[in-house]
């Protein structure tokens, strides 16, 4: 008692919080554990050590001291104990022997009385102290929150608040309390306060009533709903409304860093919630909300609009019927005449609730449509006569309000549909309306896909199809619009309409469809483009999801037979658009297994005519057009397995043996006949391994390994025979060794089809070879000593990335030797051609990129050495973007491929190396060499990393990002601009990073866009696009001394030699 004692009188002199700490924990703060456990003076109220009547004791003559401010601090401090203070230990007796003492309301303690009762007692007591309402708040607050707070308590308590507190006198934190108290006292006994009847809601209107701060309303919200719903408010009704509706609609804008993180959209959905929450409030309400709908602002409209769709419900259908009529003439308004689009949504929506509200109870007792009166056929009729003239403007809102009705019940969505598809059709087979037919088709397109997206997900024959009365109707006049240009798009996306409702049309309906559109699509006269070709392809690949046999039976017949077997000459360039218009439309519609299956067999077949002719060739003949269009063929199918893999198509494993194998045969056959140099092309070689990669990355490891180990042995013993089995048959005596100095420039190209069959192979799958190191070595010198293309050096790069990120472990001899001889002999030795250097350097990048990816322990040995080439005046800058080439993300190691690939190694690697960099950029110790090389590096970097890994260094990153724009080489500028742009997303003008160095990012972007400072396009068009950012994310006062000044640059640059720089001109000045 006496250290209680102590305690309290030295909180009442400093008002520390470790006093509070002792008394409560009985721990001394700062207090190891071990002096704790001896320490005898102070102990816990939570192990009944120091009991809350000691506290009370030694409070006993703050409690009711004369002098206000003592007093106050009194009861506070008692609510601060309170508020710590375990709630089990106030379900008991406060001590064993409690004496009485003259402490108000406390002095009638004794052990048969639960201290709560008593606390509460004694809190009600202090409320009518204008120097104690607000500590005693808070040990209410306290109180109402405990599971021991019984009915006779919540009655006393909300009484008492009721005849004592007088909101409009306290602060908003201490209302805060006060709605606190309220809201524990209605989830915990909410049927003491409904025992309190009209006392309790008279006694909250009148707290409640003139609220303005955010986090006491939302709480007052919370509470009104549940009076609303739950309480007997017959009497209240007009007080209740007059409380909540004061504040609809929100308009409140949070204030910048607002501590409760309070939104408007918080606010609306608390008041929504009271609104909506009982019926009672429909008759005031209508009239409310058509005032708003008419005199808001867009915002108001919409709000207003949103809270109708949510209250019509719940006001009822009754309410709904009377008011239908005022409702749809300031609804119609909004319709038809509507300030933005998304007002004229909310609109719809809100008619849409309108009408299921007034309908949905009187469903079953509509059994046809004469039995549909009111708001539907009233407004079904006055539509109706709108769409007499559909080529108006006030049609198109007319169809979105019948569109809007299908979504609502399904006696309306019936009604709706039998008033406007017969009118349409009719409408549509006038002939004094044959101008009028390309609207009515887009009219009736509008209404086929609402009656569509009416259906559930899930449709079996016994759901009923909107459509299917009236289905016959529409085919006809579809097929009539089909055959006229000017009504054939709308047409076709009527159709798209038919096709797409589940269960709508017949099997021999959609080949009718297929029929139609295909005389559609090769009508040489019907003059289409690229829209109603990509239109008449979506009708197409849609029926080829559920009925591929058409398109088999129909289309790709006619497709290929437009298909030429030979290439066009290189003048005709008419015959060459309509071979690519064809090989689009077989790419978009042979992905289904079944068409892709056909699509190889013809692509491939004619790939074999074109690369291997009967006949000879003459050596001076022109074999650009051949190889050209046969590399269109094999696009044709690398494009179309793409989509299949993204996709997941089981059935592109299987191609293994029926398409790999024959690629092989034919560009291996080619390689060993010199006069076959169409197959020989490079351009095909790399779409042929394009497609092999494509399908060995979906074989599974089982599969993989026979054809895995027949690549390694071609590798090593150049062995074709029973690998490349196809149409032709290989020498037997011949074998294709690669990497010998014998092999032509034709058969080193062919390590890019052997390399792309490796590249996907599992980890388990691929064995390294009989001597890894030896083999790894041998690949690698032969791509810098005697590869003599690009595509070779690609190749053998690949394959090495790809072998040593799967087995990094075992090549720790290989990787060793990289280090110590490769790097001196290749990339560091001066002597060496630059040309060669280079080639070694990008070696490294991709022996880097294999073990970055898997965070392996040598790729930092790697990396670190690229730094040593900065101070190289021949390659500095070579090395420097290398840094963004091994973290940028590329086609080889991908997990499709089934590489090795550990998370967050981009983040490690760049965490690594960023700090590095930055620093030598700003080391004034260095060459001005060495540093313009660090801030290549820096570029470089940053624009192959996602933004969340530099975000955090933009503050040290911008002044030298600027010094990059003043780099000669204008990829790195362009790049440099590219950062600020996606640095630019998600900034706004309170949080910009760049305000500091608006100015000089304005000058620097102006320079950049002109044309004759800046010959590059692509800089001129990424400046112009970040000078239109720059107001957006930097305050009006920052800018506004350079918009004269932009604006007169900008004057020039519309005089720009490109088009699309001109455009970006004008956004940007528009902006500005």
């Amino acid at each position: 008692m006496a250290s209680t004692g102590r305690l309290v009188e030295t909180w009442m002199a400093s008002g520390r919080d470790e006093e509070i700490a002792e008394i409560v924990s009985g721990m001394p703060p700062n207090l190891d554990l071990a002096h704790a456990c001896q320490t005898k003076e102070t102990t816990e109220i939570s192990n009944a050590s120091i009991t809350l009547l000691d506290v009370v004791k030694a409070l006993g003559e703050y409690l009711t001291s004369e002098e206000d401010e003592l007093r106050t601090k009194g009861v506070d401090l008692l609510s601060l104990i309170l508020s710590r203070t375990p709630f089990e230990r106030l379900n008991r007796q406060s001590g064993t022997t409690p004496p009485l003492f003259d402490v108000i309301a406390i002095v009638i303690l004794s052990y048969q009385l639960c201290p709560v009762r008593v606390l509460t007692t004694f809190y009600c007591g202090k409320l009518d102290d204008t120097e104690t309402i607000i500590p005693a708040l808070k040990g209410l607050n306290t109180l109402t929150a405990l599971p021991t707070c019984s009915p006779d308590d919540a009655a006393s308590i909300v009484q008492a608040v009721f005849v004592h507190v007088r909101m409009k006198a306290l602060v908003h934190s201490v209302r805060f309390q006060v709605f606190s108290i309220i809201d524990n006292l209605m989830a915990r006994n909410r049927d003491a306060l409904k025992q309190l009847g009209k006392a309790f809601i008279a006694g909250y209107i009148t707290l409640a009533e003139g609220e303005k701060d955010p986090r006491n309303l939302l709480v007052a919200f919370a509470i009104a709903r549940v009076i609303l719903i739950e309480f007997d408010i017959s009497e209240h009704v007009e007080a209740l409304f007059d409380i909540t509706y004061c504040y609809f609609p929100i308009t409140f804008r949070p204030p910048p860093n607002d501590p409760y993180g309070i939104t408007t959209e918080d606010l609306r959905k608390a008041l929504r919630g009271c609104l909506s929450a009982s019926p009672a409030f429909g008759p005031p309400a209508i009239p409310v909300f058509l005032e708003k709908l008419t005199a808001g602002s867009p915002t108001t409209k919409r709000d207003t609009l949103e809270t109708m769709s949510l209250c019509f419900p719940v006001y009822g259908s009754a309410l709904a019927r009377i008011s239908a009529r005022k409702l749809w003439n300031s609804l119609k308004l909004e319709i038809f005449q509507p300030t933005d689009p998304l007002t004229e949504e909310e609109a719809l929506k809100t008619t849409q609730a309108l009408v299921e509200t007034i309908y949905t109870q009187e469903e079953d007792a509509i059994e046809s449509d004469d039995d549909v009166q009111g708001l539907a056929r009233d407004v079904c009729e006055e539509c109706i006569h709108i769409l007499r003239e559909p080529e108006k403007n006030q049609a198109k809102p007319a169809i979105k309000v019948l569109c809007a009705f299908m979504a609502t019940t399904p006696s309306v969505s019936r009604y709706t549909l039998s008033q406007a598809i017969p009118h349409l059709v009719k409408l549509f087979l006038n002939p004094d309306e044959i101008t009028n037919r390309p609207p009515i088709l887009i009219l009736l397109a509008d209404l086929v896909n609402a009656a569509r997206d009416s259906m559930p997900s899930e449709v079996t024959d016994a759901t009923p199809i909107p459509m299917m009365p009236y289905k016959d109707e529409v085919m006809g006049i579809v097929s009539v619009g089909l055959k006229t240009p000017a009504s054939r798009i709308p047409a076709i996306a009527l159709l798209r309409g038919l096709i797409t409702t589940k269960k709508l049309l017949s099997d021999p309906e959609l080949g009718f469809v297929v029929h139609s559109v295909d005389e559609v699509f090769q009508d040489e006269e019907a003059g289409n483009d690229d829209f109603s070709d990509s239109a008449i392809l979506e009708i197409l690949k849609t029926i080829s999801q559920t009925a591929p046999q058409h398109l088999e039976e129909q289309t790709l017949p006619m497709l290929f037979s437009t298909l030429p077997d030979q290439a066009p000459p290189r003048d005709a360039a008419l015959e060459r658009i309509k071979s690519w218009r064809v090989l689009l439309a077989l790419k978009t519609l042979c992905v289904h297994p079944q068409l892709f299956e056909i699509l190889v067999i013809r692509l491939t077949t004619k790939v074999d005519l074109i690369c291997l002719p009967a006949s000879k060739r003459d050596a001076m003949e022109d074999t650009e057009p051949e190889a050209a269009y046969a590399h269109s063929l094999l696009k044709t199918i690398a494009d179309t397995l793409v989509a299949k893999v993204d996709a997941a198509h089981p059935d592109v494993s299987k191609y293994i043996e029926r398409l790999v194998p024959s690629l092989y045969n034919l560009f291996f056959f080619s390689a060993l006949q010199p006069e076959l140099a169409i197959a020989t092309d490079h351009r095909l070689v790399r779409t042929a391994g394009d497609i092999i990669t494509l399908v060995t990355q979906c074989v599974p490891a089982q599969r993989q390994a026979s054809f895995v180990a027949a690549i390694l042995d071609v590798l090593s013993s150049g062995k074709m025979q029973g690998f490349a089995e196809g149409l032709q048959k290989l020498p037997a005596d011949t074998k294709l060794l690669l990497f010998e100095e014998t092999a032509s420039t034709i058969q080193r190209n062919l390590l890019a089809l052997l390399a792309a069959g490796l590249v996907t192979a599992h980890e388990e799958v691929l064995p390294p070879p009989p001597s890894l190191d030896a083999f790894l070595n041998n690949v690698l010198s032969w791509s810098i000593t005697h590869a003599d293309h690009y595509l070779q050096r690609e190749s053998a790069w690949h394959l090495i990335s790809s072998i040593l990120n799967k087995h990094a472990d075992r090549a720790t001899t290989f990787l060793e030797d990289k280090i110590v001889d490769f790097w001196p002999k290749f990339i560091a030795n001066v002597e060496v051609s630059v040309d060669q250097r280079r080639c070694a350097l990008q070696a490294w990048v991709w022996i880097s990129k294999a073990l970055v990816v898997q965070k392996h322990a040598t790729s930092i040995r790697f990396t670190d050495k690229l730094f040593e080439l900065f101070g190289d005046d021949a390659i500095s800058w070579d090395a420097a973007k290398t840094l963004g080439d091994i973290a940028s993300g590329d086609q080889v190691l991908t997990k499709r491929n089934h590489a090795i690939i550990k998370i967050l190694h981009a983040q490690k690697f760049v965490n690594g190396i960023l700090p590095r960099i930055i620093a030598g950029a700003q080391d004034s110790r260095k060459s001005p060499h060495e540093q313009t090389a660090y801030l290549v590096a820096l570029t470089s970097l940053i624009k192959a990393i996602p933004k969340t890994t530099y975000a955090h260094q933009m503050i040290s990153l911008m002044p030298l990002l600027l010094r990059g724009l003043e780099l000669p080489d204008f990829d790195i500028r362009a790049d440099v601009i590219d950062t600020f742009l996606a640095a630019a997303e998600g900034d706004t003008s309170d949080q910009s990073l760049v305000s500091e160095h608006a100015p000089a990012l304005v000058v620097y972007m102006l320079k950049n866009s002109m044309a004759k400072e800046m010959p590059s396009v692509r800089v001129r068009t990424t400046a112009l696009q970040y000078l239109a950012v720059l107001p957006k994310i930097v305050r009006y006062d920052v800018l506004h001394p350079s918009k004269s000044t932009v604006l007169c640059e900008l004057a020039k640059v519309l005089d720009d030699p490109k088009r699309s720089v001109r455009k970006e001109a004008v956004d940007t000045r528009t902006v500005w």
